[in-house]
């Protein structure tokens, strides 16, 4: 192999793994949201955990955070606005980047 192809190997391996990283910071904000929202709703235990994972399949509907978004707004009511919701996934993914950080 040349050295070009070096290089381009290895950009391809840290692209996928940069957006391997991004993926699963993304499923953790969003399990994040899943368990404060599931606090907002009076959730303990199995039941904020399963709440949570429902938040995070929400996620698979479309691309960008717009459809969990309209989940937790429309599983919140009156407990949270989507301006609200937004800026705490938001706030949640240095969170979630964090706790993946320690978990390598």
């Amino acid at each position: 192999m040349t050295t070009f192809d070096d290089r381009e190997n290895a950009f391809e391996s840290k692209y996928a793994h940069d957006a391997d990283m991004q993926f699963r910071a993304e499923a953790r904000r969003n399990k994040l949201a899943g368990l404060w929202a599931a606090g907002l709703l009076g959730k303990t235990g199995d039941a904020a955990a399963a709440y949570a994972l429902e938040v995070v399949s929400a996620d698979f509907e479309e691309a960008g955070m717009e459809d969990v978004v309209r989940k937790l707004v429309a599983d919140l009511g009156d407990k949270a606005s989507a301006d609200e919701v937004r800026a705490k996934l938001h706030a949640l993914m240095p969170e979630a980047k964090a706790q993946l950080m320690s978990e390598l």
